[in-house]
């Protein structure tokens, strides 16, 4: 049986729930197709589930702190691990169902539970049933990756999903990759009293960042307990009696890890291997993210990638202006590209890290004569008095057109902070607007004035 749509959208995640009331309200019948759990990665297993367990684990920290701001407790400060999940599903259950609720009572949009995958350019395979539309949405997301590593598939391994469903706290948890998910589950976890020995390949955490950041991140976690372990080319698992053996080094430093619970933290991969887009004849590129240009179209007409499945972005907020830029390019004669977009991220451990634009060493490999300042947060009113006071803020300049090339805030309340430097960015505003700005005090944001101020030549 075949049925007709206006449009479908295969994925309920970020960018494609807001599309379907976009194209509803433009009068398309449109079908949503979601396989499994509404309001994809970031819902479910992403930043809603993560964010309320760093909440969790804050909360302990601070409580452990308590005499440094004058407070009394008694007794040793202890987690409870059932009630911690519980308050993360009861949040993200909550955010899971509003979306699912959201679609099904939508005028001209019909909800179908179940996988789909193409029969030819125009049809979609959805249960029983084949969908046909002229125009289908794809916006299937990712999910981690596991690459092929000596003993991968030998040992138990977690992902950062099947670590969200634990109740109990891990004795010891070994986390292989330091990027944004295996820090923010290190600090997290060491927080609630487990062990936690980080496990990174490279020379460095989070490498794509500047080498102070990297560096500030590392001893952050290591002041926490957090035992590193960085240049471990030859990572391999090992089965053993009391958990997992990690092997970190072929030649130098401990051969091994006994770990209780070992968490791969390695990367993502795109859901789209199973949606048949070579029917379709859907181009994707090596790693299986489908190619699409400036305005999200893929390979083939009426057919749209949107998320983390185009690889144009891996993060929530890329998802959403996927969405954005889509419904403007569709509905509002409104040209708008990823192009235009500005890099922009942040990394939820404590205190966290917020970066927009260029990186210190971007811009110093562009040959750009430009200009930076910079602040330790020891130095900021608002994280004194808050006690928080690690990390720093750093601003680079274009010297000639005086406007702003990046910005990274590794400090309390810089992952808010750190928008009104992107907002001066996209309104093209040379960084005289901020310095000229009045800032409420105390913030973290009346600082990054003072930064500016500060500007020296980038030598």
């Amino acid at each position: 049986m075949t049925k007709s749509f206006d449009a479908i959208i295969v994925g309920a995640g970020q960018a494609g729930p807001p599309l379907a009331g976009r194209l509803t309200k433009a009068g398309m019948t449109v079908a949503m197709v979601e396989r499994k759990l509404f309001g994809g990665t970031c819902v479910n297993t992403g930043c809603i589930p993560t964010k309320t367990l760093v909440a969790s684990a804050h909360a302990a920290h601070l409580a452990r702190r308590g005499a440094d701001f004058g407070v009394q407790l008694s007794g040793p400060i202890t987690v409870d691990m059932k009630a911690v999940k519980a308050r993360k599903d009861a949040v993200s259950g909550k955010s899971r169902d509003g979306v699912e609720t959201m679609l099904r009572t939508m005028e001209k949009c019909t909800v179908f539970h179940e996988a789909a995958h193409f029969v030819s350019a125009k049809e979609l395979q959805v249960g029983d049933e084949v969908l046909t539309a002229e125009k289908i949405f794809l916006n299937v997301g990712a999910r981690s990756s596991i690459p092929e590593m000596p003993g991968v598939h030998d040992v138990p391994l977690l992902t950062h999903t099947t670590l969200l469903e634990l109740d109990t706290l891990p004795e010891h948890l070994v986390i292989v990759g330091g990027s944004y998910i295996g820090l923010e589950f290190a600090q997290m976890y060491r927080r609630f009293g487990s062990k936690v020995t980080l496990v990174e390949r490279g020379k460095r955490l989070v490498a794509h960042e500047d080498e102070d950041v990297s560096a500030a991140v590392k001893e952050i976690l290591e002041k926490e307990g957090v035992a590193i372990r960085t240049d471990s080319e030859c990572i391999h698992f090992k089965a053993h009696a009391e958990g997992v053996l990690v092997g970190t080094s072929c030649t130098t430093g401990e051969p091994d890890v006994l770990g209780s619970h070992v968490l791969l933290a390695v990367g993502r991969r795109p859901n789209t291997d199973d949606l048949g887009l070579e029917v379709a004849g859907v181009a994707t590129d090596e790693k299986g993210y489908i190619t699409v240009d400036d305005q999200l179209r893929s390979s083939v007409p009426g057919i749209w990638a949107m998320g983390d499945c185009n690889g144009r972005g891996a993060f929530t907020h890329t998802s959403y202006n996927d969405f954005e830029i889509v419904s403007a390019n569709l509905l509002d004669n409104e040209p708008r590209r990823v192009s235009d977009r500005i890099q922009a991220h942040a990394m939820y451990i404590d205190p966290p890290l917020a970066h927009v634009g260029m990186t210190e060493t971007e811009v110093r490999a562009s040959g750009k004569r430009a200009l930076i300042g910079s602040r330790l947060m020891s130095k900021v009113g608002r994280a004194v008095e808050k006690g928080e006071t690690e990390g720093f803020m750093k601003v680079l300049v274009d010297a000639e057109t005086k406007k702003i090339l990046g910005a990274t805030i590794l400090g309390t309340g810089g992952d808010e902070a750190v928008h009104c430097i992107l907002d001066t960015m996209y309104a093209g505003a040379p960084f005289t607007t901020l310095t000229h700005a009045m800032h409420i005090h105390p913030t973290v944001s009346e600082l990054i004035p003072t930064v500016l101020e500060s500007l020296q030549p980038l030598v």
